[in-house]
């Protein structure tokens, strides 16, 4: 297409940006499983195995050739709901440091010590001295054990004065507080949190709304965890990288990140059945089946498999994350074809029916529960907070056949009722 001179081509080609934009962050399209190479008896079968064996899924998405083939809530989670993703917030931090690098903000070698002036203890040994932000990127940087992570404790001065008792790059230990550090030094070199970072970024390319992170007392993006996203942003953050940062035509960030990022960095283990000993990359845990992912506790997933073109994403408040991940890889796996196969009218109806059926299962639990008796009509307050949580209450419902909690948020107080399961 040409643009003429003057106002009028360039209206023209703003107008043009204009919808080019608004495609780029619309829903990633939708399809059947069959016209993308997967048979439908596959994605039900998965469907059916992790509502019944899954141990609490929240949702699943399955992506296919940058199309969603499978989506399913069990209520009372919905498409709207954003999804605390635990320690999965931690690739999001790892896109954030490659975008700073490619923009020559900050580089995988620099020294932590360079970084945080004001921070490092008077003691400071080699070992310390010689941490540098690739040592953090690949869970290697040197100590035994962690700080706390705690929103009103962890800061880079706190990470610094923690013992470096091996030689940084050498000893494989998986470490939050080594993320929120991360975070610490884009905010530190970009002048903004990554929460504010990523807006322009990652948020609004990828059509990302509703996101929020919780940060430390300083005002830091937490990184290592804190981050809350919908189903469909995580599928497309895993769609992302499954392109090697390009989303539509315009590239978010650099091929070599995305390669660098998800590639083995550090080995971590060898046992052939687990997923946790596959190797570790820059905030993403290599697996099985030639796939990657970011992880949270709980089960909250998302998975690439960049030979197969596929994303899974997966939110949960599961016990047995490694349960989940067989899963996938049992009943996915063997229904993934090169080429469109047939329409399964039939089993494609079964599939849609059960994915409008999912619920969790409603909490077991003794109405006559001694608990009871110990929490019933006494508030609870609780020290100042990032959340700011000042008390919780939970009394009795007037007509006895049922409980109200109330709690009091910055303020504000919120009321909900609940009953007995008959």
């Amino acid at each position: 297409m040409r643009c003429g001179k003057g106002r009028g081509g360039l209206g023209l080609l703003m107008g043009w940006m204009a919808v080019w934009l608004t495609l780029e962050a619309e829903p990633l399209p939708r399809a059947t499983p069959e016209s993308q190479g997967v048979t439908s008896r596959a994605m039900l079968g998965l469907v059916e195995a992790l509502d019944r064996d899954g141990g609490g899924i929240h949702s699943v998405m399955v992506v296919r050739n940058g199309r969603v083939i499978t989506e399913g809530w069990w209520a009372p989670y919905s498409a709207a709901t954003p999804h605390e993703l635990y320690s999965l917030s931690k690739s999001f931090t790892a896109v954030a440091v490659g975008m700073a690098v490619d923009e020559g903000r900050l580089t995988v070698t620099d020294e932590l010590v360079k970084l945080f002036p004001d921070d490092v203890p008077e003691d400071a040994g080699a070992n310390l001295k010689s941490m540098r932000i690739r040592d953090l990127l690949r869970m290697s940087t040197g100590h035994q054990d962690e700080v706390s992570s705690a929103p009103d404790r962890i800061s880079a001065r706190s990470f610094l004065a923690h013992p470096v008792l091996h030689k940084p790059g050498t000893h494989f230990r998986y470490n939050t507080p080594a993320t929120f550090v991360l975070s610490a030094a884009v905010q530190g070199r970009v002048g903004m949190p990554v929460q504010e970072y990523l807006r322009g970024r990652l948020w609004e390319p990828l059509g990302v709304t509703g996101s929020s992170w919780a940060t430390n007392s300083q005002g830091i993006s937490l990184g290592g965890y804190g981050l809350k996203l919908r189903t469909e942003d995580i599928a497309k953050f895993g769609q992302l990288l499954l392109q090697r940062g390009r989303w539509g035509a315009r590239r978010l960030v650099s091929e070599q990140w995305v390669e660098e990022a998800t590639a083995l960095q550090t080995s971590n283990g060898s046992s052939p059945t687990s997923d946790w000993d596959q190797g570790y990359g820059y905030q993403f845990w290599r697996c099985r089946h030639g796939a990657y992912r970011g992880d949270g506790a709980f089960g909250q997933y998302c998975i690439v498999l960049p030979d197969r073109q596929v994303v899974v994403a997966i939110t949960a408040g599961v016990k047995d994350m490694q349960k989940v991940l067989n899963l996938v890889w049992e009943h996915l796996l063997p229904g993934l074809h090169g080429e469109p196969r047939s329409p399964d009218v039939a089993t494609g109806g079964l599939l849609e029916d059960r994915l409008r059926r999912l619920i969790l299962p409603m909490a077991e639990g003794d109405r006559n529960s001694p608990t009871l008796a110990r929490v019933a009509g006494k508030r609870f307050g609780f020290e100042t907070n990032s959340a700011g949580l000042e008390w919780v209450q939970l009394d009795r419902r007037t007509d006895g056949f049922g409980w109200v909690y109330q709690c009091r948020v910055r303020g504000v107080m919120h009321r909900m009722e609940a009953g007995h399961r008959e």
